[in-house]
């Protein structure tokens, strides 16, 4: 007579860890991680590196839990659920390793399989190697059945389990090792939560039955501690387990994507825990890191120690985006570290993240190193002056600068007064003062003197100019100028006329006045300067006083970048135009190493409207030098005569041209360094040495 032998079972839960494989962390922050052996950023930093480390992952997530929620917090390799100070649990199944345990009657069958007698000795000495592991015993039979003994009421899942076996076949001769391996395939599958391997013997022989036990249907999420993590994600990623049961290797699966999402955006982040609940219920844990607390340390810029700063904390704390209560972004971070930095105040800037305490949150500790304030500087040679500058007046970020320059012809005194962020404001505004003398040669549009005689534009400037962010990638200027100019031959003495009687300013006095509104709007695509950019500018001249120019000048410049290949592709587009009554020598010069290479500076035209294009293609010839090849065309849209005077007319100059070549282009601190060979449609050659992209 056929006998069941429940004496001995063979149990293992199918919930394992799963392999947690974020991404790695920022990389200006590998430093800082690395030094804060407390800090929680430390932490997920050491989880990143578990797939390469011996340290089992129980114990990382023991110490990540124990900084979120306290030294009570305790996580069992075999159960993995965290107990906290008020006796709350928190199931973690599906971080759950796989575990063995025997059930033993007290009373003996007769009859007893040799099966069953090695499933025994397995299970009381797991981490043994016997001979017996390695005898085989004649299973007849191989059936899968439910707890009780009875058919699977799914027979899907009834194959699953089935095609989950490898060794476990009819009539074969099975080992010990082959049967467990066979049990921990079957809960590998995913859609069962226990398996017990039961020998039966049987008159045609030993009758090997899988009991298992399937997971429920998923029919609803419970989604608790998520702030930041979208709805919809969540909700994606479960879609299309309703109604169908659990899979441990799907929810996996998916718990990986959903701290990756976090480890993406650089979020302090993580899937905590998961629980099936009764009635189909998964319940999902999140654990985020909320900022507790952001304070500002000065550190001596030679000993690293704590020290008095001059800079007021809030000055650089309004500058960071964040802020209390958010949960804590590296990336978002990361920007504020550069935007400190862009502040010119300071050498080193770095964030430590740290535990608050047993609140689950972190604290941020901003380490600053201050740059000397400013002082004087000189130069001599070809151009001489003195500057003196003080890039944190107030310890408020606001910048003064006093500077003096003198050439052979042009000189220039600037008084530059800037508060990068008015005090109050929310929208980020700064504020600029300047006043400005100047003396620029007027070559652009009165050059070729026939007697060889040269004249130069002066220019008294004082206004006050407002900026700020618009959108992203967008800026705004408007402001309000006041500029007094007028030409001075080679002695000083200001002239109203050059060499062939044209009119030198347009109120025919020895000076122009105007009163200037200023309007500008910038947008650039990167910090790159080779990128997408455009600027759109106007000015308005205000009659206030009879005598004062009335005008409006518009004028605009596009470029936009393309990579093909190793090389890039750089269109450039500008033009312009002036309406009213307007000083001769602000008409637009076209020609020169910004405009048309080939010719002078302003040798095509000087018109009252322009329009110019250019084209180059760089690519890459050895470390920083690039090698470019261009061509660029220019007009002044026939407006040279409507210029008083029409300097462009008496000159000669054609109105339009064209012209092309080659050059080098070297990176440098100033930026790119070009020299450049150009031939124009008149067959003339010139070199042209510039710093920057062409405007």
């Amino acid at each position: 007579m056929p006998f069941r032998n429940d004496d001995v079972r063979f149990i293992s839960s199918p919930l394992k860890i799963p392999p947690f494989r974020p991404q790695p962390p920022v990389p200006f922050f590998a430093q800082t991680l690395t030094k804060s052996k407390n800090s929680l950023s430390h932490l997920i930093y050491s989880l990143n590196e578990s797939t390469r480390s011996t340290e089992p992952f129980t114990r990382k997530l023991q110490s990540f839990a124990e900084h979120l929620y306290g030294k009570s917090v305790r996580i069992c390799s075999t159960c993995l659920s965290m107990t906290g100070a008020a006796d709350t649990l928190v199931n973690f199944p599906l971080l759950c390793s796989a575990s063995l345990s025997l059930n033993q009657s007290s009373a003996e069958f007769p009859g007893q399989s040799e099966l069953s007698t090695q499933l025994q000795q397995k299970a009381q000495q797991p981490h043994s190697v016997s001979r017996s592991d390695e005898e085989r015993v004649l299973i007849s039979e191989v059936l899968v059945r439910n707890k009780d003994g009875e058919e699977l009421e799914r027979k899907d899942l009834e194959t699953e389990a089935l095609t989950a076996l490898k060794a476990c076949r009819a009539n074969s001769a099975l080992t010990v090792r082959e049967v467990q391996e066979d049990v921990h395939r079957i809960i590998d599958s995913g859609y069962f939560c226990s398996c017990m391997p039961v020998a039966v013997d049987t008159r045609d022989g030993i009758r090997l039955v899988f009991q298992v036990e399937p997971n429920q249907e998923f029919h609803g999420l419970v989604c608790e501690g998520a702030n930041v993590l979208p709805t919809k994600f969540v909700e994606d990623a479960f879609r299309d387990g309703y109604g169908k049961v659990v899979n441990i290797r799907r929810l996996d699966e998916v718990i990986t994507s959903i701290n990756g999402w976090y480890m993406e955006r650089g979020l302090f982040g993580m899937v905590s825990g998961v629980e099936i609940l009764s009635g189909g219920i998964i319940r999902l844990q999140v654990a985020e890191a909320e900022v507790n607390n952001i304070s500002i340390r000065f550190l001596d810029r030679k000993t690293g120690e704590p020290t008095k700063g001059k800079t007021r904390p809030e000055t650089i704390l309004r500058q960071l985006t964040t802020k209390k209560g958010q949960v804590y972004s590296m990336l978002q971070g990361k920007r504020d570290v550069e935007t400190v930095l862009t502040m010119g105040i300071m050498e080193d800037v770095s964030i430590i993240p740290q535990p608050a305490g047993d609140t689950g949150k972190v604290d941020l500790i901003m380490n600053v190193v201050e740059r000397p304030s400013g002082g004087f500087s000189a130069g001599g040679g070809i151009s001489s002056g003195f500057a003196y500058s003080h890039r944190n007046v107030f310890g408020r970020n606001q910048k003064l600068n006093i500077s003096l320059e003198r050439g052979q012809i042009d000189s220039i005194f600037r008084i530059n007064y800037t508060d990068p962020w008015i005090e109050g404001d929310d929208k980020r505004t700064s504020r600029t003062i300047m006043v400005q003398n100047s003396r620029t040669p007027g070559t652009h549009v009165h050059g070729n003197q026939p007697d060889n005689s040269s004249l130069t534009i002066g220019r008294v400037t004082a206004g006050m100019e407002f900026s700020r962010p618009i959108r992203p990638k967008w800026s705004g200027t408007v402001g309000l100028i006041f500029q007094h100019s007028g030409a001075h031959d080679e002695k000083g003495n200001p002239i109203i006329k050059d060499f062939y009687s044209s009119p030198l300013t347009a109120s025919g006095k020895t000076n122009d006045e105007m009163l200037i509104a200023k309007f500008e709007s910038v947008y650039t695509g990167s910090g790159d300067q080779g990128s997408s950019m455009f600027v759109f500018n106007m000015e308005q001249g205000l009659p206030v006083l009879p005598e004062w120019l009335f005008f409006n000048r518009v004028n605009a410049r596009a470029r936009k970048g393309v990579e093909i290949g190793p090389a890039r592709l750089l269109l450039s587009l500008s033009g312009g135009h002036v309406v009213g009554n307007f000083s001769p020598h602000e008409a637009f010069a076209i020609g020169g190493t910004n405009s048309v290479r080939g010719y002078e500076e302003g040798a095509v035209g000087s018109g009252r409207s322009y329009v110019v294009g250019s084209g180059e293609i760089s690519f890459p010839m050895l470390g920083p030098v690039e090698g470019v090849i261009f061509s660029d065309y220019g007009t002044d849209l026939g407006s040279g005569p409507s210029v008083p005077g029409d300097p462009a007319g008496a000159r000669l100059k054609p109105g339009s041209g064209y012209g092309y070549g080659f050059g080098i282009r070297v990176d440098s601190p100033l930026g790119p360094l070009r020299l450049e060979y150009a031939f124009n449609d008149k067959q003339a050659k010139r070199f042209h040495f510039g710093v920057g992209y062409r405007n």
